[in-house]
């Protein structure tokens, strides 16, 4: 009697519980994601409009007579484009890109489009993927966006290291939006690895903006490569924040709300521990930027602030149910919604058209930038985060880990040596060092 007795209440202890869960989901905003981020500076934030702008350049056909230019143009002057890759032109293995020459900011921009929903070749390399199928530096990517990488350095290689070696003070920029960030992302490390192939370019000199960015390499990739790569996102967008494979994503195109909700129940009762721990769980990439102009219960937007860090936990690790998840992806939103904010921060800071305020403010950027990055690098190794490595030592020392990841390869690239090699050298040295005594023990050489 007793048991029948308590089972309402079992049965209202529960309700209880699934309601403050959905009261608290229903009630998580996009502002929540990034309270405790910095505010972004001018001098960081200013190419994020205008590399939209270049973007968007991808879909016209005729530069020269443009049918679709936002206000105030795309910016780009027609004599400067190098060229336009169609997907005849890229064998359909790559999104459609521009090589633009932009000598008025000193940068060789590769702008990248984003998906076609009308294009097959496109769903063919968001559904080239799999958890675990491709390693990278030490960690997992999507293999289709890194194939269409590898397919855009191999076939541009030659003209960037032309212009990266005829404009050695230029940035190399690359740019997408969608699965052109992912591309785009792809196409920055695989630069970074083969710097060779591009006249030995600095590291420094490379960098990435990936707008409204697909989840496309693990956590330490992420976090390891936020100096070159930014990743900005527009307040409630899902891309972002779903780790739902892309290629269920795009399937489900036409019942993407479902999907949502369905993926947003399952994320939140999975522990954060456990997300982290997943080596293959892929992530937004690089250092984000997050643009937030609505607030809860309020109508309308307000003026955008742009925030930004480069968090290791809670990083959009909850999709925001919202009216404006999907919205919030398009890249005329993006690109009207980043230039307000700029001209925002442009009219509470009018002294920068002074130069000496404008070196001050970029190296405090900088300054505040490596302190970001070194910090995540630390926190991704304190939570354990698979193949993740702490900086190193400002006294030149090294972790356990990165010690013993040194000492395998050095071992590994001696196992691989020709053993008889060895064995010959080795009897060499030590003719050259010791020798017999009369009574024929061994002692070194005078």
């Amino acid at each position: 009697m007793s048991i029948i007795c308590g089972l309402p209440l079992v049965e209202c202890v529960y309700c209880l519980a699934c309601a403050r869960w959905a009261w608290k989901r229903c009630l998580h905003t996009a502002g929540h994601d990034s309270e405790t981020w910095g505010f972004a500076s001018i001098e960081e934030f200013e190419p994020v409009p205008r590399l939209c702008r270049y973007i968007l350049a991808v879909y016209e056909d005729d530069l020269r007579h443009p049918l679709w230019a936002p206000p105030g143009g795309y910016g780009i002057n027609p004599d400067w484009l190098i060229l336009k890759k169609t997907y005849e032109d890229t064998q359909r293995r790559a999104p459609p890109y521009i090589l633009y020459l932009d000598h008025d900011h000193a940068d060789i921009v590769l702008a990248i489009r984003g998906l076609n929903l009308a294009k097959e070749s496109d769903y063919a390399v968001l559904l080239d993927n799999k958890l675990g199928k491709r390693k990278f530096d030490g960690g997992y990517v999507h293999n289709g966006l890194l194939k269409a990488a590898g397919w855009v350095m191999d076939a541009e290689c030659e003209i960037l290291r032309e212009f990266v070696e005829q404009y050695p003070n230029y940035t190399l920029t690359f740019a997408g939006h969608s699965l052109g960030s992912g591309v785009a992302a792809m196409l920055s490390m695989v630069v970074v690895q083969n710097r060779d192939r591009l006249g030995n370019i600095e590291r420094k000199r490379v960098r990435c903006y990936a707008i409204a960015p697909a989840r496309c390499m693990s956590l330490n990739l992420a976090v390891r490569y936020a100096d070159i790569i930014n990743s900005v996102v527009l307040q409630d967008d899902f891309l972002p924040r779903t780790a739902t494979p892309l290629e269920d994503i795009f399937k489900s195109l036409f019942c993407l709300p479902c999907l949502l909700c369905l993926r947003c129940m399952r994320d939140t009762c999975i522990p954060e521990e456990k997300m982290l721990k997943d080596p293959r769980r892929l992530y937004a990439p690089g250092r984000l930027y997050h643009i937030v102009e609505r607030k809860p219960f309020r109508f309308g937007r307000f003026p955008p602030v742009v925030r930004t860090a480069v968090p290791v936990d809670g990083r959009f690790e909850h999709i925001v149910l919202s009216c404006n998840a999907t919205s919030d992806h398009a890249i005329i939103w993006i690109e009207k919604e980043a230039k307000r904010a700029l001209d925002l921060m442009l009219e509470k800071d009018n002294t920068m058209e002074v130069p000496a305020k404008q070196i001050m403010e970029r190296q405090e950027t900088m300054t505040r930038h490596n302190k970001e990055y070194k910090a995540a690098l630390q926190r991704a190794k304190t939570l354990d985060v698979p193949h993740a490595y702490a900086p190193p030592s400002q006294y030149g020392t090294f972790d356990e880990g990165e010690e013993n990841s040194r000492r395998s390869e050095a071992e590994s690239s001696i196992g691989s040596t020709d053993k008889s090699t060895v064995d010959e050298s080795w009897d060499v040295l030590i003719e050259r060092l010791f020798d017999k005594d009369e009574h024929g023990r061994i002692v070194l050489k005078k």
